[in-house]
């Protein structure tokens, strides 16, 4: 599956942010997503993840409450909602796609990867 992501941008801190990933290429309703985010000289992290309904969804502790994923079959999209930013939610996002209908937090258990949007969060 291919996967892509929406452009990201500059926020300020206690904005909101949507992104948003297409997929194509595959039945986008037979796996999870998952939305991961990385930092130079940091390893990839998970942020969230969401099974192949929307029936499940887990969040990263740190932008629990913050955060919302969503996903759109009939558009073949996934969402991430991002509220109450802080600067040290500035990073690349990716989204990712697991050939599972169930979701994962590990970045191994994911098959395709998007291209990554660069999200800053600064005055």
């Amino acid at each position: 599956v291919q996967l892509v992501e929406s452009v990201g941008g500059l926020v300020r801190p206690g904005g909101s942010l949507r992104l948003s990933c297409a997929a194509s290429g595959r039945t986008f309703e037979a796996f999870a997503m998952g939305w991961f985010r990385q930092v130079p000289g940091r390893e990839r992290e998970f942020v969230a993840t969401i099974s192949w309904n929307g029936g499940s969804t887990w969040y990263a502790d740190s932008v629990l409450g913050r955060s919302r994923i969503s996903r759109d079959n009939a558009k073949n999209t996934v969402y991430l909602q991002m509220d109450n930013l802080k600067p040290e939610d500035t990073a690349v996002y990716y989204c990712a796609a697991r050939y599972d209908p169930s979701m994962a937090t590990d970045q191994s258990q994911y098959d395709s990867w998007g291209q990554g949007t660069q999200v800053t969060i600064s005055a």
